[in-house]
């Protein structure tokens, strides 16, 4: 019998998500790193209460939201297992709004809010986005989430003329290439970087992963149709949450 003793993750009663959801992504985070595999057998309910210092009905809550998924299943008087490994969500090599990609695999979005704000552009912002420095800018930086699994770190910055009403915005729930569209302002490219980086503490505690744990970095100048810079965006993704699809061509003669 494969069994599985031991749970790895931090649960943290002061944190804005519910203990439950905590719950879920630690057990979801065992699965994807391969800790627990298929037809695993976790350690019984009041072992794995103390291991996440939870009560019994808020791990029960989260055992059945992973068994909804497809992730768990449960056997009357055996305990839970594992029933399969979560794919990694795939993301496209085309220009779309994360609200849009999650549409698109038939799964919920939804953000968390750390900061929405304005501020000035610096030097290297106002470099990239070809504008004079202290210009300006909405900064935008929220969890982004995937039918409650934290999935990335997003953080946007767009000069604040482009969207003048944009800090009336409820970024929880909407999308802000809709808010975007809104106002006239149409993304048509986007001149990307993506690198491999270690998650920081603040990475690491919004994404319930571990300092140093691997993160892939998307950095995006996103244009207009006249080619003009239009805003800054940096994706942090789980790196064991995240993948990218694209393609390469050889050109003939």
């Amino acid at each position: 019998m494969n069994e599985f003793r031991k749970v790895a993750g931090a649960i943290t009663p002061g944190d804005s998500e519910p203990l439950w959801v905590q719950a879920v992504n630690v057990i979801h985070g065992e699965i994807e790193k391969g800790n627990l595999k298929p037809g695993a057998r976790l350690a019984p309910e009041r072992e794995l209460c103390g291991q996440l210092g939870i009560s019994r009905v808020t791990l029960r809550k989260a055992l059945n939201h992973l068994v909804e998924r497809g992730e768990l299943s449960a056997s009357h008087g055996r305990g839970w297992y594992v029933g399969r490994t979560a794919r990694k969500k795939e993301w496209p090599s085309s220009l779309e709004s994360f609200s849009e990609t999650a549409a698109r695999m038939g799964l919920r979005p939804h953000s968390t809010v750390l900061q929405a704000r304005s501020t000035t552009a610096s030097f290297d912002e106002a470099e990239q986005l070809g504008i004079a420095p202290g210009t300006p800018l909405f900064r935008l930086e929220r969890v982004r989430l995937l039918d409650d699994v934290p999935i990335a770190l997003d953080l946007n910055r767009v000069p604040l003329s482009l969207v003048p009403d944009v800090e009336k915005a409820d970024f929880a729930a909407g999308s802000f290439y809709e808010i975007l569209a809104g106002a006239g302002v149409e993304p048509v490219r986007a001149d990307s970087t993506i690198e491999a980086v270690q998650a920081d503490e603040q990475a690491a505690h919004h994404l319930g992963m571990a300092p140093g744990d691997p993160l892939l970095a998307l950095h995006q100048l996103v244009l207009g149709a006249r080619q003009e810079p239009l805003f800054l965006s940096t994706i942090r993704y789980a790196g064991d949450r995240y993948r990218l699809r694209t393609s390469f061509s050889r050109p003939f003669g």
